[in-house]
């Protein structure tokens, strides 16, 4: 793509942002091939962290899950077990790290912000202005199961208590006035008298009285990530997120409509239209040639879709236990049961599972295929396929034109899943003026290009 190209370009100098998530629960991670190192040994995450830094990736993401996933009662047996927990994990690779951001998954339906808010700000601190907070909600019961009160939230209440969470955590956050550590001992005390301000809120679901214990960090708050794909998550995003990570970055039209919508969103929350970074998450397959990038995604395809993790998906859309099927035959004959969501893989629902059926077996009709074949075919596609400069020139060609400000990737392998992106598509990038070639920042706001925290003052004494 050409200068000349570019004229009529909406935003012809725009430089992608990449990070890298390390997915949580998921079979989209294959762990089952050779090439796989572990889900849970602390030299893959500081392989995939420092590989990423490597290649000035934004952030390093992490999810998290508070319960394994289950399938009537059931453990799901494919899901990786023995994460530690986000924050704990992020803290660790601070020390390891000196530039990536690291954002943890936190949840607010079952935290509370004293607590969770005081967490963040510590690895805000210990890696110097670096954290980020996806805030996530949870509606699952059997989540809920895990906690004292149990059950779950309403979709709108779970959106109404991440509100009040948030706000109550900024406030937590600005507790500190900058400049109220003494930066000499040549003063009468540690910290300007007056600089630490009381926290105290009471709402519909908290009430708190706080001395907040910890300064702001250099970037002021952790930076706000958000998931949420639903009319309220949006809205929550538009008037509160840093960041969004989408699901909407595979195909063009649908992430240029996503980030228009959101737009609109953040006009209509009084914020400007460049105050929120879109981030889908993806999956970047590379090859020397566009054939060899097909053939090696249709081998990450097989690894992900196994025999047992098709059996699963179709037994989710069926409602009932086809484990002991063959998924290289044909499509079950029986008719869909409607069965309560459960929220297994995620909080799936299927709103109407026989019109999917109907769809599935008539296209796997037309085209000879087993149902693992269906599963693969028909579900979720995800990400991109290509040469590095291919990939490359489409990129800028989202990027430039509105519909991303880059991507949130998710590796197929752990840990060097990261190597072709780093070494092959990053290169390629750079050399056509559209991503960083050094961090010119030390925190992640400064990565992403965003706006100061408000920043209260200590008070004279």
């Amino acid at each position: 793509m050409t200068r000349t190209d570019l004229a009529d370009v909406p935003r012809p100098d725009a430089r992608l942002h990449f990070g890298v998530f390390f997915q949580g629960v998921n079979h989209w991670t294959i762990w089952s091939d050779p090439a796989s190192g572990s889900q849970i040994a602390p030299a893959s995450f500081r392989r995939v962290a420092q590989t990423a830094e490597r290649g000035l990736f934004d952030a390093f993401f992490l999810g998290d899950g508070l319960r394994l996933r289950e399938v009537d009662g059931r453990i799901h047996e494919l899901d990786v077990a023995g994460r530690p927990d986000s924050i704990t994990q992020l803290s660790a690779l601070a020390a390891v790290t000196d530039r990536i951001g690291l954002v943890s998954t936190s949840n607010t339906t079952f935290n509370e912000p004293g607590d969770l808010a005081r967490r963040l700000s510590g690895l805000d601190l210990l890696s110097r202005g670096r954290a980020g907070w996806n805030v996530v909600t949870t509606d699952n019961a059997w989540t809920g199961a895990n906690f004292r009160r149990g059950g779950f939230l309403d979709h709108a209440d779970r959106y109404r208590r991440a509100e009040e969470f948030l706000t109550t955590a900024r406030a937590i956050w600005d507790g500190w006035a900058d400049g109220a550590v003494a930066g000499t001992a040549d003063v009468r005390s540690w910290s300007v008298p007056g600089a630490v301000s009381r926290v105290r809120h009471s709402g519909a679901q908290f009430d708190l009285d706080l001395v907040p214990t910890l300064p702001r960090s250099a970037q002021g708050h952790p930076v706000i990530f958000q998931a949420g794909d639903s009319a309220d998550g949006r809205a929550f995003a538009a008037r509160h997120a840093d960041v969004i990570f989408s699901a909407h970055g595979t195909e063009f039209d649908d992430a240029l409509a996503f980030a228009e919508d959101i737009r609109r969103r953040l006009r209509a929350a009084g914020r400007p239209e460049d105050d929120l970074r879109i981030l889908p998450g993806t999956e970047i397959i590379i090859g020397a040639t566009e054939k060899e990038a097909e053939e090696k995604a249709r081998w990450v395809r097989l690894e992900q879709v196994t025999p047992a993790t098709a059996l699963g998906i179709a037994g989710l859309l069926w409602g009932i236990d086809l484990s002991e099927r063959d998924a290289e035959g044909p499509l079950p004959a029986e008719d869909p049961v409607v069965v309560e969501n459960t929220g297994a893989f995620g909080a799936r629902r299927i709103a109407d599972p026989r019109a999917v059926v109907a769809e599935w077996r008539a296209k796997a009709e037309a085209n000879g295929w087993s149902l693992r074949e269906t599963v693969i075919e028909l579900g979720p596609q995800r990400g991109h396929v290509g040469t590095p400069a291919g990939l490359a020139e489409k990129f800028i060609r989202f990027a430039r034109h509105g519909a991303i400000d880059g991507f949130n990737i998710s590796p197929y392998l752990i840990p060097d899943g990261l190597d072709d992106i780093v070494d092959l598509l990053v290169p390629e990038l750079q050399e056509r003026g559209a991503y960083r070639s050094a961090y010119t920042g030390t925190t992640l706001r400064e990565h992403l290009g965003l706006r100061e925290a408000r920043r209260p003052q200590a008070r004279e004494s």
